[in-house]
């Protein structure tokens, strides 16, 4: 695989773009100036560069460029008329989590993950978005969903099979995951060996709170999600769930996961302190790598701060390509590794909240 030239950093002061010159990384562009951007990303079958805002006056707002400086804005996705997120609560958006190519070669289809728990489609570029009703409608979601972290449940994570863009899994909070093989129609609850500790009944079909869903981009059976109740891996499909959780070790709550492109045995995690802490285990950061498929993992620390550290990496804010990793903390740091996570730099210690990395 080519070294990757582009991130970019969705950030809560607007959109940090960062170029490799050389040998060396340096910011090329900003734009957005101000707004957060919950979300960014280049669509790899256009070009087309996509950025989720949550403008603090606005509202959501969506919006897209051909070259990443000029942008424009598209018509942001609307709940239809009479849409309940409960029985008495209208169904208002309230955030755009995430957006994700999805299938076709021509680039026009695309889904939006939001809260309260909608996933919208797009068959026709982003000019239009309509509500997934087959996921909307499904009978858990009215009693069965609800928010973590935020008041409404939040679809964060799309995962669009290449081999088939009818099946897609998404990952919800809370809820956890749902699978379709029909392009949409029916759901079914993928979440067998999941454990949901903060409820009364832990091995509920639905109510989990998975974190980061991700799938190994050579072999989709093989997923990864980063869940509030530790690691989890499937070999499956998603038909069933194996914790991988460190018991004693750093590697057991976080956000943000990674998986290798080649490997679906590879995968990272940038643990944190659960619950009321969200902080580096013992303040110290480290990323933990496991290249057995959860059986192992070790903790690398070169370059990273190990004292008096409160930086933690949120659920998009890390990616990879390749041997090169990137991830971005809720202090405005930005660490980058070319030796497969372990020894890292820093690229900068001044940046506003990152909320997404993403490399193009």
């Amino acid at each position: 695989m080519n070294e990757p030239t582009r991130l970019l950093l969705g950030t809560r002061k607007g959109l940090v773009v960062y170029e490799r010159r050389a040998s060396a990384w340096q910011i090329t562009s900003v734009s957005q100036l101000g707004i957060p951007v919950a979300y960014a990303t280049v669509d790899p079958r256009t070009g087309t560069w996509w950025a989720c805002l949550d403008h603090g006056h606005w509202g959501p707002k969506l919006q897209r460029s051909a070259d990443g400086e000029t942008w424009e804005e598209v018509e942001t996705p609307a709940y239809p008329e009479g849409a309940k997120i409960k029985k008495d609560v209208p169904a208002t958006l309230r955030y755009l989590w995430v957006i994700e190519p999805a299938g076709d070669r021509e680039g026009q289809s695309l889904y939006l993950g939001t809260e309260p728990g909608g996933l919208f489609a797009s068959y026709n570029g982003g000019q239009s978005f309509q509500l997934v009703s087959g996921l909307w409608d499904h009978p858990s979601r009215m009693e069965g969903w609800f928010g973590g972290g935020l008041d409404h449940p939040g679809i964060h994570s799309i995962v669009v099979d290449p081999r088939d863009p009818k099946r897609v899994l998404v990952g919800v909070s809370c809820a956890g995951v749902f699978e379709t093989l029909d392009g949409g129609t029916e759901w079914e609850p993928r979440n067998r060996g999941l454990v949901a500790s903060f409820l009364p009944e832990p091995n509920t079909e639905v109510g989990h709170d998975p974190h980061r869903l991700v799938a190994c981009p050579s072999n989709v059976d093989v997923l990864w999600q980063q869940n509030h109740c530790g690691i989890f891996h499937s070999v499956d499909g998603a038909a069933s769930w194996t914790r991988v959780s460190e018991e004693d070790g750093p590697a057991k709550f976080g956000f943000a996961i990674a998986v290798d492109a080649d490997d679906g045995d590879v995968a990272w995690v940038v643990p944190a302190v659960a619950d009321d802490m969200r902080i580096p285990v013992d303040r110290s950061l480290c990323v933990c790598r496991t290249d057995d498929g959860g059986k192992s993992w070790t903790a690398f620390r070169q370059g990273l701060p190990q004292a008096e550290c409160y930086d933690i990496a949120l659920r998009h804010a890390l990616d990879v390509a390749g041997d090169t990793l990137a991830f971005g903390t809720t202090t405005g740091n930005l660490f980058l590794s070319d030796d497969r996570g372990e020894s890292w730099r820093n690229l900068s210690q001044h940046l506003a909240p990152i909320y997404s990395v993403r490399f193009a």
